[in-house]
Formats: C-alpha cells, structure tokens, sequence
C-alpha cells in the first residue's frame, strides 16, 4: 500500500534551511564573533602604535581568546558560530534573502548581490577555518600562510600576474568598504530605521575598515612588484606598515579605533541585518 505524501518527511531545501529560527539565530551569533575579533584586532593595533608588539590580524585575535581561561570552549563556539554564518551567505548567494525571496520560493538576486554574498561567505569560512585550528590547538598564523602562498605564486609570470590581480580585488573591495561608510549604503542591509548611534557606527567602521583592507591590497600588489612576499601578509603587515609611516603612531591609533568602530557595529548587525 503506497504511503500517502503527508506521511514523508519533506526535502531539506535551501529555502526551508534559511526559514529555520535556529540556523537564523546561529548566524547571528557570528556576527558577534566577528564584533569580538575586531574589537581585538583594533586593541592589537593600538597595543602596537605604542610599542608592545604583537600581531594584529585575526590569528592575533584567536591567540588571545585562547590564553584567556576558557578559551577554547569559546573558539569551539566562534567556529560554530562563524560556520553558520558563512553557510547562510551561501544560501544568500543561491537564494537571495529572505525578506527580499519571492512568496512562491523564488528569488531575485542580482549578479552583484550574488557576488557579494559569495565574497562574505568565503571570508566567514575562512575564519572559521582559523578558528578551528585554534580551537583544536593547531594554530597557523595568518600572516605567514599570506607570505608562503605569495611566495609559491612568484616562481611563476602567471603566478605574479594572479597575486596582481588579487592585490587590485582587495584594494577594490577596501574602496567599496569607504564608500559603503561614506555614502550610508550599509543602511540598506539594516531592518527598520536605524538610530543616530548605529549610523555613526557604520559609517567609521566601514571606512576605518576599508582604508585597512585596502592597504593590505596595496602592499600584496608590492610585493608581487618587488618580488618580495614577505610583505605581502595581510592586514597586519598593513597595520605595521602603516605604524612605520611619519605620524604612524598617531595613524595606527586612528586605524585600531576604526576596526574597534566596526567591531561595535557587528553587534548592531548581529540584531538589525536583514537575512
């Protein structure tokens, strides 16, 4: 006798997957994840302005967390956290949000959405990757994986060519971050009307963040030039070549309190961000 349909489990879908509370919840917990580590990075950051060293990128914000008592139950929880947030900008890229998704399932987004959401997911995996490692005490420092690829790219013209190409992409999204900042586009991505303190958030952060990324870009971009993937680290090296410049330790203040800027504002999107 056939079973009646009520009778079977319906298929776990993208749709059904992004309609589930606690997946939602879970992502937008990695969005205060991700506030914590930057909170961290920009303390780092201005740690460094006065001279006590250290790293300051997101293996320096994971190494902390881990030397303070319970640490690696919280780096079991970040990885958790930031997985289902890159999961759900992977849903987002197939489907679109939720508040924008069509009542009959569909979705419309643009190719520029699409790559934008892919572009989020791979950085939230990625960290969640580093944070893995720490978690389970195997950590890698970012910086010196940054340097190591670089280094294979540049045995080969092509392999240059790539690391020129990548170096051009970072810059531009750090660009797209100051003009998201300057030009309030974040408030779109926000639910309701935002207040006065969360605008100023978002505007800081987002162009305090972007004029680090984009140093970062530049120095890939030189290193590819020179030769020398040394420098081509990521953000710390970004933050430190920033701190070498005249006023640097004035410069590095103003960035560690733009990364801590965006930081603050990560937990206003942990409530607000439309998914």
């Amino acid at each position: 006798m056939p079973v009646p349909e009520s009778d079977h489990a319906p298929p776990v879908t993208g749709t059904r997957l992004a309609q589930n509370g606690i997946f939602e919840r879970a992502a937008r917990a990695g969005f205060v994840v991700s506030g914590v580590l930057h909170l961290i990075i920009g303390y780092l950051a201005i740690r460094i302005a006065f001279g006590d060293g250290g790293t300051a990128d997101q293996s320096g914000a994971l190494a902390t967390v881990a030397s303070n008592p319970g640490g690696h139950i919280t780096l079991w929880f970040a990885t958790v956290a930031l997985l289902m947030l890159g999961l759900w900008r992977l849903v987002e890229t197939a489907l679109g949000r939720s508040s924008d998704r069509k009542p009959d399932g569909g979705s419309s987004p643009g190719p520029l959405d699409r790559i934008k959401a892919f572009g989020l997911a791979v950085v939230y995996l990625a960290l969640a990757y580093s944070a893995f490692g720490f978690a389970r005490g195997a950590p890698k420092s970012t910086g010196e994986q940054n340097s190591t690829i670089s280094a294979r790219l540049m045995q080969s013209g092509a392999g240059t060519v790539a690391l020129v190409v990548c170096g051009v992409s970072i810059v531009a999204v750090g660009v797209y971050h100051v003009q998201k900042g300057a030009s309030r586009n974040f408030l779109g991505d926000l639910k309701g009307k935002s207040g006065n303190v969360v605008r100023r958030l978002g505007m800081v952060g987002y162009i305090g963040k972007g004029v680090v990324i984009a140093g970062a870009g530049a120095l890939v971009i030189v290193a590819a030039l020179r030769a020398e993937p040394k420098k081509a680290t990521g953000l710390d090296g970004a933050l430190k070549t920033l701190g070498a410049q005249p006023y640097g330790p004035a410069l590095l203040v103003a960035a560690g309190v733009g990364i801590i800027t965006y930081g603050l504002y990560s937990f206003a999107m942990a409530r607000l961000t439309r998914m």
